[in-house]
């Protein structure tokens, strides 16, 4: 099954069919604003900028059940994202990742066996899933695993076939 099959919505209360993004290489992460990680929205930012043009977006989607990291509204989560990092990639609503109420996305993520994390539960905030241009996950990144790290670095730019 294919992200593209799911929606969800943004920050600003509007549905949107990840269809949209079709084509697209995405790094979907879940993301909080009180986290010991929460600077890793400058190197996903810095990695938006780099690779936007050529097919690649990043997804964030707030999430408060880790250690109640964000427990802000979306306009006070959208306002600390923009004003502290610049943020240009799409924010969406808060989510649950875990659990009965978790997003039907995020269920399906966690069932896909990916390299180098395999399945199950989301640890923490800042799991990064890469996703290629059918919208099919092909890799899951610890929380703790850099943004900017060789190993993804790499991975986006081989599903954006940069260097080839």
């Amino acid at each position: 099954m294919s992200v593209y099959s799911f929606q969800a919505k943004t920050i600003d209360g509007k549905e949107c069919k990840l269809s949209e993004f079709s084509e697209k290489v995405l790094l979907i992460v879940n993301v909080a604003s009180q986290c010991g990680l929460t600077p890793q929205y400058a190197g996903l930012e810095r990695l938006y900028r780099k690779y936007h043009s050529r097919g690649f977006e990043i997804l964030a989607f707030p999430c408060n059940q880790f250690g109640a990291q964000e427990p802000g509204s979306e306009e006070e989560i959208k306002h600390f994202c923009r004003t502290r990092y610049d943020v240009t990639f799409p924010l969406f609503s808060k989510i649950e990742v875990n659990g009965p109420n978790a997003h039907p996305l995020y269920r399906h993520l966690q069932e896909q066996e990916l390299p180098p994390e395999g399945k199950g539960p989301i640890k923490w905030n800042f799991t990064k899933f890469l996703v290629d241009r059918k919208g099919i996950p092909v890799n899951r990144f610890a929380p703790t695993v850099n943004p900017e790290a060789k190993e993804v670095e790499e991975a986006i730019q081989n599903l954006l076939h940069i260097g080839e």
